[in-house]
């Protein structure tokens, strides 16, 4: 993200809960060093399921690609988001379980197989 967009970014989640809509940015890559998707979701009320969500892709990172930042700001700006949640690491890999492979873990990103995805430790 361009830097001026990444600290946006950080400044709105470093504000904490300032109500709802709440938005929330997590990152997902083939290993714990680079994000080839981020996710955003925004929920409504508390307790509610996401009333929208967006996923961006990037070849490179989707942390330091200034497009995505952009889109990401333009989101949280059309639907009102007055809350920010940011993951501070990558959360697993990029590939949705049933929908890009089947199974427990994903072929593609074997740096996950076998790990937590909010910590990175092994599991099995």
């Amino acid at each position: 993200m361009r830097d001026l967009d990444r600290k946006a970014l950080t400044k709105k989640a470093k504000r904490g809960f300032r109500g709802y809509p709440l938005a929330t940015i997590a990152f997902y890559g083939p290993d714990d060093r680079r994000a080839t998707k981020v996710a955003v979701g925004l929920v409504l009320e508390a307790g509610a399921d996401p009333a929208h969500l967006e996923r961006w892709f990037s070849e490179t990172d989707a942390r330091t690609d200034a497009a995505i930042a952009k889109r990401i700001l333009a989101f949280l700006q059309e639907r009102g988001a007055r809350s920010v949640v940011m993951a501070d690491r990558i959360l697993g890999c990029p590939h949705e379980e049933g929908v890009d492979y089947e199974g427990e873990w994903c072929s593609t990103c074997t740096f996950w197989i076998g790990r937590d995805r909010l910590t990175g430790e092994t599991v099995h």
